[in-house]
């Protein structure tokens, strides 16, 4: 995996900072969304494997699928990419142009999984506590696992933060035994 994300960096913040240039942010989030899904198509997927096949035709291959989905730099883009035979990277590559996006933003995607469904004022509530937090703004997913038993866990990026009562046991059912 981390190889993966070492090679599709560069290609990630060069498609970024094209973006962000010129004021495209939205439009290369979406094209590199319907690329990482058309990529990840089992029949798309395989003839990108095809060997038979030259980086120009599967990049073709790739934006004739795409359709009018692809402007003409991001056309160019999958040609790149397709050059330096690293098609197999676009779904790494548009998940870390969109944390690039993110950061630039000053927004985060937040996960919470609770042990019970959190109504529109609950979850309102948690975001713009966390908002407050993470100085960001906070765009949130919510979840429900009744296994927690109570309590929330809350993903945010690299932060979790663990409130339910399972992670809580754990927790003490560990201090027990050591």
């Amino acid at each position: 995996m981390a190889e993966l994300t070492t090679l599709a960096r560069p290609y990630a913040k060069a498609a970024f900072e094209y973006a962000q240039a010129h004021q495209q942010l939205a439009d290369w989030s979406a094209a590199l969304g319907v690329l990482a899904a058309v990529s990840q198509d089992d029949t798309v997927r395989q003839l990108l494997k095809e060997p038979q096949l030259t980086s120009s035709a599967k990049a073709q291959s790739l934006i004739d699928v795409c359709g009018d989905k692809l402007n003409a730099p991001a056309q160019n883009f999958v040609r790149t990419v397709a050059e330096n035979k690293r098609l197999e990277l676009l779904p790494t590559i548009a998940e870390m142009y969109e944390q690039l996006k993110a950061e630039q933003e000053k927004s985060v995607e937040v996960e919470v999984t609770s042990a019970f469904t959190l109504s529109k004022e609950q979850q309102d509530k948690l975001a713009k506590a966390l908002s407050a937090r993470l100085s960001r703004e906070v765009r949130l997913h919510a979840s429900e696992d009744a296994s927690l038993i109570g309590g929330v866990i809350i993903r945010a990026g690299d932060l979790v933060i663990d409130g339910s009562v399972r992670g809580k046991l754990a927790k003490l059912a560990e201090a027990l035994k050591s």
